[in-house]
């Protein structure tokens, strides 16, 4: 099996770039061990604190920012960072080529099941005559991002990336503390009978997405015509996984039940890198008006609803709201 430097030089990834996601997934592997001895090191439970998004903060959600925030800005290759758990953006290096984002520990609500749990990141060249400690550094565009991707803290430890040329499956072997190329290339099936949504919101959504997933549910007997099975594990880099290994459709719709906040997921730390990764293994990744990565930010914690998976299936579902 590739290491992942060899891997990423097949793909003419600049060394720079290499360094970087080098110290990244140190960080993971860090973050991977304190996941696995969470019971044991106290890290079980809830803070008292909420983050900026006004939500309780994990404990492992304070370890894992933490760890990803020092040792990213002590690198020197990182102009700037945002993540889900900070206000605001924090400057690194004004010589940094790089700004990353990231979610630190995605699916929180499920540390305390031992259920799937991941970190997010999403890396930008920096915008060469803007100060470090200004945020317009992040109100970039996700088609201008040169890498994404999520390490899955499951029964193994899974890295899956992308640099544009395509979508990538590594697993960190224990055994010498690298991560190990195990599928390149990864394509989603255009078709499929999976899907995963948040059903408990069903009755806040907008018509068109009622009406999608009511037929869905119908099955055989419904305008489909066949049967649909639906996941969740409530953890995106989960049900992501999920979709890139088998196919499916993976939906966060608008609803009406905050009529202030009517998207869950954040474009720079969920949706952008995401979708990045799906468009790269032959899926799409929209909203219910357009592309997610041509969005234009106007916050870093900015919000947006998700439709992305099996292309045919999102086409599928975007026809209703035609």
């Amino acid at each position: 099996m590739q290491r992942l430097a060899p891997a990423l030089r097949q793909d003419n990834v600049p060394l720079d770039l290499i360094s970087l996601i080098k110290t990244i997934l140190a960080a993971t592997k860090e973050i991977s061990f304190r996941v696995s001895q969470a019971h044991l090191g106290g890290l079980m439970g809830s803070t008292l604190d909420e983050n900026i998004q006004g939500e309780v903060q994990k404990k492992l959600d304070v370890v894992a920012n933490e760890l990803f925030k020092d040792i990213l800005l002590e690198s020197g290759f990182v102009r700037a960072i945002s993540s889900e758990e900070e206000d605001t953006s924090v400057a690194g290096d004004q010589n940094g080529k790089f700004v990353v984002s990231f979610d630190p520990l995605d699916g929180s609500s499920n540390i305390d099941i031992n259920s799937l749990i991941g970190t997010i990141f999403s890396i930008h060249e920096a915008i060469p005559d803007m100060d470090a400690e200004d945020p317009g550094q992040f109100q970039q565009q996700g088609n201008k991002q040169v890498c994404a991707g999520y390490v899955l803290y499951g029964p193994s430890t899974m890295l899956v990336m992308t640099t544009g040329s395509g979508t990538h499956f590594y697993v960190l072997d224990r055994t010498h503390g690298g991560y190990l190329l195990v599928e390149r290339n990864v394509q989603v099936p255009k078709d499929t009978q999976e899907f995963a949504i948040n059903m408990s919101n069903q009755r806040f959504w907008q018509e068109p997405m009622q009406n999608y997933i009511n037929d869905l549910v119908a099955g055989d007997t419904g305008p489909r015509g066949k049967n649909f099975n639906m996941r969740w594990i409530a953890a995106m880099v989960g049900d992501i996984h999920r979709v890139l290994t088998r196919g499916g459709i993976f939906t966060y719709p608008a609803d009406s039940k905050k009529p202030e906040q009517p998207y869950k997921l954040r474009l720079m730390y969920e949706a952008n890198p995401m979708s990045f990764l799906i468009e790269q293994a032959g899926g799409l990744a929209m909203t219910s008006t357009g592309r997610i990565m041509d969005i234009d930010p106007t916050d870093i914690h900015q919000r947006v609803e998700v439709i992305m998976g099996s292309s045919n299936e999102v086409e599928a579902c975007l026809s209703y709201y035609k």
